[in-house]
């Protein structure tokens, strides 16, 4: 009954509700054209001591429109499932010998040195520095990236439903305000009064808010998480 998410298949109904392929097909051209080490020495100077994406410059002809994604259409993604987009040096799990593979074939093909290799995956597969659905991807320019490869299991269908708790403040409070209604409506009623009337069951309520806000008080600041739009390309696990 519950079929488990396949993210490549959302991000591509993310991207076809912002762009059409021939849209996608004439701008990725258009950047491909661009003179490439003149903008990213400006945006070396302008981000310095930071380096900018690095671009790879691909055989137009040969890319599959599917696998073109704007960074927008990753981040909206990420913040809706709680991942992370990340450098590949951050990633700890094995990089799988099928990626490898269509990394060699694509560099062959394109004639090029393929460079900037990023991964969408859950925070516990990245090696994060202190302050489950892989997807492989190699940036092409101006925010478009294109997805090599994907492997492993499809997130749970219930991934989505927690981490909608924790894209905003706002949701964390009416996920906790709901979760404290319900377990104040099982509490059973001959617990602290034999006739419970509204506002007995009111202050059983605030009991329950209050401990369920302290946990999750806890666990958000104090064990250093925080919100899907914060941590969604951060290297950080307490970013």
């Amino acid at each position: 009954m519950w079929n488990r998410t396949n993210i490549e298949d959302k991000l591509k109904k993310s991207k076809a509700k912002a762009f059409k392929e021939t849209d996608i097909l004439d701008q990725v051209a258009a950047i491909l054209k661009e003179e490439d080490r003149k903008e990213d020495e400006i945006m070396l100077r302008m981000k310095s001591p930071q380096k900018p994406t690095p671009r790879n410059h691909f055989n137009i002809d040969l890319l599959e429109t599917d696998r073109i994604y704007h960074v927008d259409q990753i981040k909206d993604i990420c913040i809706t499932y709680r991942l992370r987009f990340l450098d590949t040096k951050y990633f700890k799990n094995e990089i799988p010998y099928e990626a490898l593979m269509k990394i060699k074939e694509m560099e062959k093909e394109h004639d090029i040195t393929m460079r900037g290799f990023k991964i969408v995956a859950p925070s516990k597969m990245f090696k994060l520095e202190n302050a489950d659905d892989p997807l492989l991807f190699a940036p092409i320019g101006n925010g478009y990236f294109y997805l090599i490869h994907k492997w492993g299991n499809d997130l749970t269908p219930f991934r989505k439903i927690w981490a909608w708790s924790f894209k905003s403040f706002e949701n964390l409070i009416f996920s906790t305000v709901i979760v404290s209604l319900l377990a104040a409506y099982l509490i059973p009623n001959g617990l602290f009064a034999k006739n419970p009337t509204g506002v007995e069951f009111l202050l059983i309520f605030f009991f329950t808010f209050k401990s369920i806000a302290s946990m999750v008080l806890y666990y958000s600041f104090a064990a250093g998480k925080n919100f899907n739009t914060a941590i969604w390309n951060s290297k950080y696990f307490n970013a």
